[in-house]
C-alpha cells in the first residue's frame, strides 16, 4: 500500500489533537481547593494530584468547533505569535530581572530560535488550534532552549521537559527504539493537555497552570490551602513556592515581553516564515535512517534532527510507522519510499553460530553490541548455542553523539547496578563550560553534550549542570558515556603519557588492567580503557 503524507501545510493539531480552551478569563478571586487525590508525578519529577481512569488519555473537553486563528494572514511566524499573545501583561520584579539578562543576551537567544524555526509552525499551530495564548510557544524556550535532545538532572527529556511517569501517564511511548518524550508532535500533544488539565483545575488561572506544570499541581494547591487559610491572596505573586518556579513563571513572562516587542529592548530576530517546515509520511513500517535520509535527499543529521524520538539507527518496529522529513523534500520522499522493496528498508544479514562462538565475539566481529543482537534475536543473557541463526543490522555507519547518548540512558540508565549516581553543578560567577569539564575530569564536549547546550554557549549563575559518574567498580571509575576500547601501547609509553593522553587516571587504567607495582606496561601490550566517545571518535 502506498504509504499517505499527511497534508503539512495544514495543522497538524486538528488530526491529532483531542482538547481545546478558550480565552482565559480574568484571575479568579481566592478559592478553597479540595484536598488532592494520592499523588502521581509531573512533567518535572514532582509530586502531582490529577488522577486519571485506567486506560484513558487526559484530555481537555472537546469544543463543537476548533477555534482557528488568522495565522495565515502573517509573513514571519513571530508576528504570528505576537498577535496570539493573550496573558495578562503584569508589573513584577522577578519579570524584570529575567528580562534584563535576556536582554544582554540576544546570542543566546538566536542559538535558541535557530533550533526552534524547525518546530516553532508546527507548535504555534497546535497551541493556536486549542484556543490556547501563544505564549506556550515559547515555553520550550523556558524548559529546553528549543533542544528535543535536552535531559535534566530529574530524567526529564524533550522540548517539553517530561520524566518517564509522566510520559506514561500521558501516553507517551518509552522503549527500546523510540522515547515519545523527545518525539516533537507527541510530546507536543501530551504536554498541552497537561498544561489544559492544569489550567481547568485552577478554575482559569494560567500563571497557575505554568508554575504546576514546573513544581507539581499539589504543591500549587498546598499553597493557595495555605494562603486561604490565612485570608492571604491565592494569585501566583502571592503563593510560596520553591525558588525554581518563583522563576519559572517570570522567565516565560519575560520572554513574551521581549518577543512582543523586540524593539523596544534593542532587538532584533531574523523572522521565520510562516509556513510548514517539515511534512509527515507515513512509512507504513519500520525503516533506517540512514536509508530514509538518501531517499529524502537530506542530510542524515536535519533528518535526526527532525526525528529525534529514535533512539536506534532505525524507527520502532511496532511504530509508529511515521518520519518528519523537509516540507520541501516530502513529496520527492515519499515517491522514492513508495518504489523502495520492503526488504531494503532494514537491512539485515544472517549469521548461523558455529561451535564455541559467543555473544560478544559475534558482537566484536559485525562491530555491534551484545544489547543489540539480543534485543533482535530475543536472547536472554549472552548464551547461544551453534546452529543458531542470527540476524545482524547492517549499520550504515556511527550514530551522532546525540543519539547514542540517548541509546545509553535507556541501555544503562543512572539508576541501575553498579553504584552509578549522579552530580549537579550549579554554576559560579566567571565560571566556563571548559573550567567545569577540566575540574571535573571530562570534556567539554561531553558536557555539552549532556546538558543539551552548545560547546560555546555562555553560562548563567546558577545555572545547574549534570555531570554524571559512577561509583568505584572492578572496572575502576566509568561515565556513562564512556565506552569501552582497546589501546595498543607504543615504544616509550607509560602510563601517566597515557593516561594524559586520553583524559584518564592512571589509577583507572591500573584498575581496569589488573597492573600494579610489579608489573610494568611493554610495547604490544594491549591496555583496556573507557574513554569518551567524542575522543574515541576523533
Amino acid at each position: 500500500m502506498k504509504p499517505a503524507r499527511i497534508a503539512a501545510a495544514a495543522c497538524l493539531a486538528a488530526l491529532l489533537l483531542g482538547g481545546c480552551a478558550s480565552t482565559p478569563p480574568a484571575p479568579p478571586p481566592p478559592v478553597t481547593v479540595p484536598p488532592p487525590p494520592p499523588p502521581t508525578t509531573d512533567a518535572n519529577g514532582n509530586s502531582t494530584d490529577i488522577v486519571t481512569p485506567e486506560g484513558a488519555m487526559p484530555s481537555a473537553h472537546m469544543p463543537s468547533e476548533w477555534h482557528v486563528g488568522n495565522g495565515e494572514d502573517f509573513d514571519d511566524l513571530f508576528d504570528r505569535l505576537r498577535d496570539g499573545f493573550a496573558l495578562e501583561e503584569v508589573e513584577q520584579p522577578a519579570v524584570d530581572q529575567q528580562l534584563n539578562w535576556l536582554v544582554r543576551n540576544q546570542e543566546y537567544l538566536d542559538r535558541v530560535f535557530q533550533r526552534a524555526q524547525r518546530y516553532l509552525y508546527h507548535i504555534v499551530c497546535e497551541v493556536e488550534a486549542r484556543g490556547m495564548p501563544l505564549e506556550f510557544a515559547l515555553l520550550p524556550v523556558v524548559e529546553s532552549a528549543y533542544e528535543p535532545f535536552a535531559y535534566s538532572p530529574s530524567h526529564a527529556a524533550g522540548l517539553w521537559q517530561f520524566i518517564p511517569g509522566t510520559g506514561d501517564r500521558f501516553g507517551l511511548k518509552q522503549n527500546w527504539w523510540y522515547d515519545g518524550r523527545r518525539d516533537v508532535i507527541e510530546s507536543t500533544r501530551a504536554a498541552l493537555d497537561y498544561l489544559q488539565i492544569l489550567h481547568d483545575q485552577f478554575n482559569g488561572d494560567w500563571l497557575l497552570a505554568i508554575a504546576a506544570y514546573n513544581v507539581g499541581e499539589r504543591s500549587v494547591a498546598r499553597a493557595i490551602e495555605y494562603n486561604t487559610a490565612h485570608g492571604r491572596p491565592t494569585d501566583f505573586w502571592h503563593l510560596k513556592l520553591p525558588a525554581e518556579t518563583r522563576a519559572y513563571v517570570p522567565k516565560l513572562l519575560a520572554m513574551k515581553r521581549i518577543m512582543a516587542e523586540p524593539e523596544r529592548y534593542g532587538l532584533e530576530f531574523s523572522a521565520i516564515p510562516n509556513e510548514p517546515y517539515f511534512g509527515v509520511i507515513d512509512t507504513g513500517s519500520q525503516i533506517d535512517l540512514k536509508i530514509a535520509a538518501k531517499l529524502a535527499d537530506s542530510p542524515y543529521e536535519d533528518l535526526v534532527a527532525l526525528n529525534p524520538g529514535y533512539n536506534r539507527w532505525a524507527t520502532d518496529p511496532a511504530g509508529p510507522h511515521r518520519l518528519l522529513v523537509p516540507i520541501e523534500r516530502a513529496d520527492s520522499f515519499e515517491a522514492a519510499l513508495a518504489s523502495l522493496p520492503s526488504t531494503d528498508r532494514v537491512p539485515y544479514v544472517t549469521h548461523e553460530v558455529a561451535p564455541h562462538e559467543t555473544l560478544p565475539g559475534i558482537a566484536k566481529l559485525y562491530g555491534t553490541s551484545v544489547v543489540v543482537l539480543a534485543k533482535l534475536n530475543d536472547v536472554n543473557g549472552k548464551r547461544v548455542h551453534a546452529g543458531q541463526v542470527l540476524r545482524i543490522p547492517q549499520n550504515s555507519g556511527q550514530l551522532p553523539d546525540k543519539v547514542l547518548l540517548a541509546a545509553q540512558r535507556v541501555d544503562r540508565p543512572s539508576t541501575d547496578v553498579g553504584g552509578r549516581r549522579q552530580i549537579v553543578h550549579r554554576v559560579r560567577r566567571g565560571e566556563t563550560l571548559r573550567a567545569i569539564a577540566r575540574r571535573h575530569r571530562t570534556s567539554p564536549e561531553t558536557l555539552a553534550r549532556l546538558n543539551g547546550i552548545g560547546v560555546g554557549e555562555r553560562l548563567i549563575v546558577g545555572q545547574r549542570l549534570v555531570i554524571k559518574t559512577s561509583a568505584r567498580r572492578y572496572r575502576g571509575e566509568t561515565t556513562a558515556d564512556s565506552r569501552r576500547m582497546l589501546y595498543t601501547v607504543r615504544p616509550g609509553d607509560t602510563l601517566h603519557a597515557i593516561s594524559r593522553r586520553w583524559q584518564v587516571s592512571v589509577q583507572q587504567l591500573k584498575t581496569w588492567n589488573g597492573i600494579n607495582k610489579h608489573h610494568q606496561i611493554r610495547a604490544g601490550q594491549r591496555l583496556v580503557m573507557y574513554v569518551d566517545a567524542n575522543r574515541r571518535h576523533s
